[in-house]
């Protein structure tokens, strides 16, 4: 890889950027409205360690309750033990919108390592109208931190991104009680502790067992109120580390990536990031687009890298950036993937199992019928269906309603790579309708 390549590689792969970003001119790299990490990275080694367990995790919660200034703690406590480096609030919400909104748009991929483990850590938005950036981090997460902050009406809003936590797969939990220093009554925490435990256990998840950790994280990035400023960081991190279990990876299958996002270096090379879903992939070799097309492309590897680590191999959970020789960023969407050769396909129709999410699980308020168009997410891929009745149901007429389960024929817009077995949400208008099951693959 020339050096001018593999310098743009490593200011691209420690951040995930907006998908309408111009990347494609090297020198205004730093001014376009891009989310990287162009200055630093927040491990400070040039070599990536693999001694440690790897994890990956992320914040979520809604809009205001601190994710990003969570984050940015986590950063400069950990810096201070050494092998770490500190990424204060403007170097994660880095594009001009972000920091005038104050509010995080898209995601952000952050690295960090505690005494026992080696973390990536998916800063998620919580605006509602980025709220499908959210669900696509979601998905590459083993577990996450939920941000909240204990004042009247925070319960209600933390109810939807818990429930689209466990609609997107997030098993794992840790609650961050943000924003203490601003409370006076220690009785409303203990009230809220209590409805945020019976919260949990509304929204699927064992309430009673998940850590719930009470802090500031702008104390302990302005160094102010260490008892609840830097002590509860390395508390919440201490839970982190024996709550949210080391996940098994997929190593002994086929590679295969999602990509996440895409950025051009030159008309004929092309760097994708995403999350290594399973097995393992060496610099050199060749792989498959699939997605979009009805032939799949093919590309030479010709670079990998983490978080600015040049690496010859990644494996199932890295966060990756791959550069891809002779591929036009035109020709690439998100929601293909990368795969070994003749292991993956696209497909256009599919048989699903549903379950109709009710209302009050956040839901449609009504039923649909037949040929219903909503959006379907699975992967990293967002893509809008047509939904029927298989041949077999009689009445076509009839209605979906919610809390029902049943099953229903997928025609989609264009081929997108999927598996029998693959868990997908479908959400319209902000919302999740319904979670489901691809049980067959029709065409």
């Amino acid at each position: 890889m020339n050096k001018r390549v593999g310098n743009l590689l490593s200011r691209l792969l420690t951040r995930t950027a907006s998908k309408t970003s111009p990347l494609s001119n090297l020198m205004n790299l730093a001014s376009v409205g891009s989310r990287t990490f162009s200055q630093t990275s927040s491990i400070s080694s040039n070599a990536f360690d693999r001694s440690k367990p790897h994890v990956n995790i992320g914040t979520i919660g809604h809009v205001g309750d601190g994710k990003t200034t969570l984050t940015a703690a986590i950063t400069k406590i950990l810096a201070a033990k050494g092998g770490t480096n500190f990424l204060d609030y403007d170097a994660i919400d880095n594009t001009p919108v972000e920091r005038a909104r104050g509010i995080t748009i898209s995601t952000a991929h952050v690295e960090y390592e505690t005494v026992k483990r080696h973390y990536s850590h998916t800063d998620c938005p919580g605006y509602v109208d980025y709220i499908d950036n959210m669900i696509i981090g979601g998905t590459q997460m083993d577990g996450a931190i939920v941000v909240m902050t204990a004042t009247h009406g925070q319960i209600f809003q933390a109810k939807e991104h818990l429930l689209l936590a466990g609609q997107v797969g997030i098993q794992h939990l840790v609650v961050f009680v943000n924003k203490v220093d601003t409370i006076d009554d220690l009785k409303i925490l203990e009230s809220f502790e209590t409805e945020m435990r019976e919260l949990l256990n509304e929204c699927g998840f064992a309430g009673n067992d998940v850590p719930i950790v009470i802090g500031s994280a702008l104390c302990a990035l302005e160094g102010r109120q260490p008892e609840i400023g830097e002590q509860a960081i390395i508390k919440l991190l201490d839970a982190v580390d024996e709550n949210i279990p080391i996940p098994e990876r997929e190593l002994n299958k086929p590679f295969l990536m999602p990509v996440e996002n895409i950025f051009s270096i030159s008309d004929e090379d092309t760097v994708v990031t995403g999350c290594v879903e399973r097995g393992s992939l060496k610099k050199g070799e060749e792989v498959e687009i699939v997605g979009r097309n009805a032939t799949p492309l093919k590309a030479i590897v010709a670079g990998i890298q983490m978080f600015k680590k040049e690496l010859d191999s990644v494996m199932a959970g890295d966060n990756a950036g791959v550069l891809l020789r002779g591929i036009r960023r035109d020709q690439l969407k998100r929601g293909m993937v990368l795969a070994k050769p003749g292991t993956a396909q696209a497909h256009t129709k599919i048989l699903s199992s549903l379950y109709i999410l009710s209302k009050d699980e956040g839901g449609r308020h009504s039923g649909f019928s037949e040929n219903y168009k909503p959006q379907m997410f699975i992967r990293t891929a967002n893509v809008t269906v047509v939904m029927k009745f298989p041949s077999e149901v009689k009445d076509h007429s009839m209605k979906v309603m919610p809390g029902d389960n049943v099953e229903m024929e997928f025609d989609l817009i264009h081929p997108t790579p999927l598996e029998a077995g693959q868990r997908f949400n479908i959400r319209e208008a902000c919302k999740t309708v319904c979670t489901g099951l691809i049980t067959r693959i029709i065409a």
